[in-house]
């Protein structure tokens, strides 16, 4: 998740601006990738600490991602269906389009859109899969009563402790 959003934060800015309230202009690989790297960090620190509270935050920031996720794939695809440089032609005249870096610069740019569309699906399924972790790990704890976990625990540190018979 971490590294979707550096890839975002990364290369959605080298795109190149194709035409006014583009994704380039919107700067929404700033925002996205922040979105991706707090989904990551809360998922993380959720496992790493589990509590009730941190742990229904990893799955609301998840669920969040998820939609946010979305957000990228639609922009991203919006963005490779306009991903045409013929306004550079109207610009510069006809020799401009026939050139090759004109060529590869449109295929760079269709190539990277592809890879993040790639890269938010991916986010998509582990926003979506550490969701449902999360909401079960939660239900799991609220089945629970505290009374009845109680002997267990004494039981745990009496075999641990034998001085604790005492």
């Amino acid at each position: 998740q971490i590294l979707v959003g550096l890839f975002n934060i990364g290369l959605g800015p080298g795109r190149t601006s194709t035409h006014p309230g583009d994704f380039t202009s919107l700067g929404a690989a700033y925002w996205l990738g922040a979105v991706f790297i707090v989904s990551g960090i809360v998922s993380i620190l959720a496992g790493q600490l589990p509590s009730s509270c941190l742990l229904g935050f990893a799955v609301f920031t998840n669920i969040a991602g998820g939609i946010f996720a979305v957000t990228a794939i639609v922009l991203y695809g919006i963005d490779l269906r306009d991903a045409s440089l013929l306004w550079i032609c109207d610009r510069s005249g006809v020799d401009a389009c026939v050139c090759a870096p004109f060529s590869i610069h449109q295929r760079l740019l269709k190539s990277l859109d592809v890879t993040l569309i790639a890269l938010a699906l991916l986010q998509l399924a582990v926003n979506i899969r550490f969701a449902v972790w999360g909401i079960r790990a939660l239900c799991q704890q609220g089945d629970r009563d505290p009374e009845e976990q109680l002997p267990k625990v004494m039981d745990e540190v009496i075999l641990i402790n034998p001085r604790a018979k005492n």
